[in-house]
């Protein structure tokens, strides 16, 4: 349910009654939450566009842009202390032209000036607040800004005092300064092209990874430590490659010590954003689905590897939480969830030990702060001043079945006592104020959890799985094309909108691929070439290679840029690399042979000086040096011996490959037409069969699942 505004219900029960009766600025009119929870603020926010900026120019003033995002805490804080505050914004209205940006809906505003950011300050962050002239050319950069100037930080009415000085009396200075960064932008983001990355670049990579280990936590950091799940998922197939076992055991530690600790939400399912601790336990309280859709990867291609029981159930929660909280009724999925309620962080998660012991019974309570690590006192430290705060975040020291001894318990025991009460406390939590939901649909996001989905199905054999990818996917496609079958960003409120960017196609068609190789449906494997197709016409560069992160009818900002850091989430260029290859061993296309050397050549000299930051791109590399494989099943779909061979594909780790139904007995599905090497392939000995195709190479068709695993296993 919604106001004639767009907001949520979850929106307007976290806002003061009073905040209504103040004056709406002119973001009332927008989609995006971000920039509704901004607009009864008293600072003048325009929203990104012509408009603006041509006020700028009328009216003699630089441009103040604040980019954040509606899950963002320090936004929240900035929002309270600075923006809310009627001295920030008179100063702010007196000085500046003041614009919004949800990052999350324009990432191609946000990648260009967290660049600018980063190169001006050393660092960057949100939120991200740059100051610049009308004409777009940035001259000061920073993050959050307190009202008032203190700690080495300046604040916003002190900053904004300054600019306006500067402004009307020596704009020379700053018009200079604005040039430079410019100049240092062109400079910094210029990719060089090299040789063609190989198994060098792989074991850099690891090298670098193993050098930054935590051996005790595992991750890749201190504090902050993030997720990276494409580390792990790349440390998988490095240890597929070699054999190393060190590298499977940085996979595990960090994915055990991950799914023990406060990161995870052991109540309600799904992760947190990352901790701010070493030890995963104090998390910054966001979830996002891009890293539950990210996770679940990671711990399914861990599950094939390791066949542990607890990354299939840790999986099967992450998927569990997606769809209760983040999936709307048309089945796309929502952004993300905050990690405030009731003005504070973290509050909706964290327990008392005296909540505890009212909720449960003695025994269930004796269980849960004994193994949970629940004390008077609290466990963890308030983060300013350092004290406990007599409030808990649930986290396991040990696994559960490891506590049985501890309390005496069988394990189907101690699995019942903990089932029991995580569900009242789930019960009493969902009573509490919720944080506030993003319910705006990203189309890479959503193509993200549509390729986890698809890929968790066939790996557990969970058809409920395909369902939901599949009508996401359909959602996706039915709701965010035009009319000429371009894709579009961002849905909201019965509303498609927003030119989509490189991670939109990218993310989507590696969905699509995920889904059909889960499905066999030749219709999103027909899509995704589509999409393919006009993802190269709007976004190559048939200069140097690589896809640029807008098209080549979008809006122009300080440069056209090419992203290829795997950072949150993976790069488009990253993803749109891998699913190049397969495209390219499905269809036979020349053309697309020649782009994925070209995607190589073309980051080689950026990737070739710190692999470890493109691990996701470095998957694209170990599919191209091999052994990566064809593998065409063709039969009646629904029969046994075609369901075994599938089974027996789908339970064994075999990441570098491609997957073709040629269904046999029925209407023809057309995937002669797509796949074109497939025509001449049918069933031997009557029944159904298996080719596989490897390193340019066919072996000899075979009906024997088994025979199909050796040829699969050659190194």
């Amino acid at each position: 349910m919604s106001d004639e505004y767009g907001h949520s219900q979850n929106e307007q029960t976290s806002e003061s009654a009073d905040q209504f009766k103040k004056l709406p600025n002119r973001l009332i009119r927008e989609k995006s939450p971000y920039l509704l929870q901004h607009a009864y603020n008293p600072v003048d926010w325009r929203s990104w566009g012509d408009e603006a900026f041509e006020i700028a120019k009328k009216e003699n003033k630089p441009i103040f842009l604040s980019i954040g995002y509606s899950t963002c805490h320090w936004c929240h804080v900035m929002e309270r202390e600075s923006f809310e505050d009627d001295e920030v914004a008179a100063i702010m209205n007196r000085v500046f032209v003041s614009i919004k940006v949800d990052r999350e809906e324009r990432p191609d505003i946000d990648h260009a000036y967290m660049t600018v950011c980063q190169m001006m300050t050393g660092s960057g962050g949100w939120p991200l607040n740059i100051v610049m002239t009308p004409d777009k050319k940035p001259f000061f950069a920073g993050t959050y800004f307190p009202k008032h100037s203190g700690y080495g930080r300046i604040g916003l009415i002190d900053l904004a005092a300054r600019i306006e000085h500067l402004w009307l009396s020596d704009r020379a200075q700053i018009e200079g300064a604005s040039e430079k960064v410019l100049s240092a932008l062109n400079s910094a983001t210029e990719h060089s092209s090299g040789e063609t990355l190989g198994l060098g670049s792989l074991k850099t990579a690891f090298q670098q990874l193993d050098q930054r280990f935590d051996p005790n936590f595992g991750g890749f950091s201190e504090a902050p430590k993030f997720p990276t799940p494409h580390n792990l998922v790349f440390l998988l197939r490095y240890w597929k490659r070699t054999g190393d076992q060190h590298a499977l055991q940085m996979v595990t530690k960090t994915l055990d010590q991950m799914r023990l600790g406060g990161i995870y939400d052991h109540v309600g399912f799904g992760f947190h954003r990352y901790s701010t601790d070493t030890q995963w336990l104090v998390p910054h309280f966001e979830k996002m689905l891009y890293d539950q859709a990210m996770l679940a990867v990671a711990y399914t291609e861990a599950y094939e590897v390791t066949n542990r029981v607890d990354y299939k159930n840790t999986v099967q929660e992450i998927i569990e939480y997606v769809l209760r909280d983040l999936t709307s009724p048309d089945g796309g999925f929502y952004s993300a969830e905050d990690a405030d309620s009731e003005g504070e962080e973290g509050k909706f998660y964290v327990w008392t030990q005296e909540e505890l012991q009212e909720i449960l019974p003695k025994n269930e309570a004796n269980f849960v702060e004994r193994a949970f690590n629940v004390f008077k006192m609290g466990n963890f430290k308030e983060e300013v001043t350092q004290s406990l705060t007599g409030r808990n975040i649930l986290n396991l020291k040990r696994p559960l079945e490891e506590l049985r001894e501890q309390f005496n318990f069988s394990e189907t025991e101690l699995q019942h006592i903990w089932e029991k009460a995580r569900k009242r406390l789930f019960e009493i939590r969902e009573k509490r104020p919720h944080p506030h939901k993003d319910d705006k649909i990203l189309t890479d996001w959503n193509g993200l959890m549509i390729a986890a989905l698809a890929k968790a199905s066939r790996v557990f054999g969970k058809k409920d799985y395909a369902t939901a990818a599949a009508k996401a996917a359909d959602f996706v496609l039915a709701n965010l094309r035009d009319v000429n079958g371009k894709l579009l960003r961002r849905y909201r409120l019965g509303e498609a909108g927003l030119s989509a960017h490189v991670d939109d196609y990218a993310f989507l068609i590696w969905g699509l691929l995920e889904l059909y190789e889960t499905t066999f449906d030749p219709d999103y494997l027909k899509i995704s070439i589509e999409l393919n197709d006009d993802f190269i016409k709007r976004f190559w560069d048939k200069t140097a290679g690589g896809f640029f992160f807008t098209a080549d009818d979008s809006e122009e900002l300080l440069l056209r840029q090419k992203e290829i850091y795997d950072g949150a989430t993976p790069s488009g260029n990253s993803v749109a690399a891998m699913n190049l290859v397969k495209l390219h061993r499905i269809t036979g296309s020349m053309e697309l042979d020649s782009m994925v050397w070209s995607m190589s050549r073309a980051f080689s000299g950026l990737v070739a000086q710190f692999p470890s930051a493109y691990t996701q791109f470095l998957l694209y590399i170990d599919f191209l040096v091999g052994p990566s494989f064809e593998v065409v099943i063709a039969g009646p779909e629904n029969h046994t011996e075609t369901q075994n061979i599938l089974h027996r594909l789908n339970e064994t780790y075999f990441p570098n490959k491609v997957v073709i139904l040629k269904i046999i007995g029925e209407e023809d599905s057309g995937i002669a037409s797509l796949a074109p090497f497939t025509r001449d392939l049918g069933m031997l000995n009557n029944g159904p069969t298996v080719y596989v195709c490897g390193n340019f190479t066919c072996m000899s068709p075979t009906n024997d699942p088994e025979k199909m695993v050796s040829m699969l296993k050659i190194n």
